[in-house]
């Protein structure tokens, strides 16, 4: 128990110092990131029922602001950029790098293990999991539709590119829904025709799966983005306003979203009891507070995976640095609140 306990509390710091002193291995491992994705979002898609997932206000309130925070933060980076750009010696294409990244930060998708994170630290693992179903297939919509005109020499029309996020982002979403469900389905099913029903759950080890192997994916993750700074050329300055933008866009949206989720509890008949139910950890937080959590996430923890590919597909490839240094942040983050999870407890 107290080895668990320490796990709960520095896991994600310990697998990013793994992934990037090892990264000269664990960067070949890169393969078996969606089979580690898949297991990861299957067995937290067995602790929810399908039929008790249900739309939000302050999903649409985070999204909406996700919108309009990615238009301002593009343009205005865009044109302030450039009353500065003699005095660090930037070019018209560093400062558009600079835009995109900074922009990719923001328009990146909540991360498929977000729900993981949340229930560790008391939000509602249902509530995250239809965000972020929601924020992917948003994302395919969106970037289709705002990427020409961010970089209108990409080769993309608006549906291939859509179908091409989707074929994407579906699998790894769609895939261990569906098997999480029919197995619930089956498991029920079996025990009602032998006239005993009883209601699928997992034991205790089995529903911790999802947040052992997000630590093991992680470590792969960091060794994979610390071999392609290491081997990359990129402009000193350019580089270092993109680490330090992306540090600033990450704390401004869990901050943003954990200001609209105090101020939009995800508040209905039977929710709060669900939520205990699924996640013990949640019994200690009022409606008020496990919104405030859960939006939290849902805001600020992206796909960078997923950011990283959209950035080197569609814009400037230099710009994935954005995201790439995003997931560093978040984790950092994410470390800190678990902590602090694991201290009040």
């Amino acid at each position: 128990m107290k080895f668990r306990h320490f796990l709960d509390r520095y896991a994600l710091i310990i697998a990013m110092l793994i992934g990037a002193l090892g990264y000269q291995w664990f960067r070949h491992l890169d393969g078996l990131m969606p089979l580690l994705i898949f297991l990861m979002l299957f067995f937290t898609f067995c602790k929810i029922n399908p039929l008790d997932l249900r739309l939000r206000t302050w999903h649409w309130v985070v999204l909406g602001i996700q919108l309009v925070l990615t238009a301002v933060v593009y343009y205005g980076l865009l044109f302030g950029l450039q009353h500065i750009a003699h005095s660090f010696l930037l070019t018209p294409t560093d400062i558009a790098i600079i835009a995109q990244g900074l922009m990719v930060c923001i328009i990146m998708p909540t991360a498929t293990a977000a729900p993981i994170i949340a229930g560790k630290l008391g939000g509602s693992i249902q509530n995250l999991t239809t965000f972020s179903l929601l924020s992917n297939i948003a994302t395919a919509f969106i970037v289709p539709a705002f990427f020409p005109i961010v970089n209108p020499s990409a080769e993309m029309t608006f549906l291939p590119a859509m179908w091409q996020i989707l074929c994407k982002v579906g699998p790894l979403l769609l895939a261990p829904f569906f098997a999480a469900w029919l197995l619930r389905l089956s498991y029920e099913g079996y025990f009602r025709r032998k006239g005993t029903p009883r209601i699928f759950a997992l034991n205790a080890t089995w529903a911790s799966m999802p947040f052992y192997l997000w630590i093991v994916l992680l470590i792969v993750l960091i060794g994979k983005i610390t071999f392609t700074l290491i081997t990359q050329d990129y402009s000193g300055w350019t580089i270092v306003i993109l680490c330090i933008g992306s540090l600033c866009t990450c704390l401004i949206q869990y901050s943003l979203g954990r200001w609209i989720g105090y101020r939009f509890p995800a508040s209905s008949h039977g929710s709060d009891y669900q939520d205990i139910l699924i996640n013990p950890a949640a019994a200690h937080y009022s409606i008020h507070q496990k919104s405030r959590i859960t939006a939290g996430q849902a805001f600020g923890q992206k796909n960078t995976a997923l950011g990283v590919w959209m950035a080197q597909m569609y814009l400037n490839p230099l710009s994935s640095i954005g995201p790439a240094a995003y997931i560093i942040w978040q984790n950092l983050l994410n470390s800190y609140q678990l902590w602090r999870a694991g201290k009040s407890v």
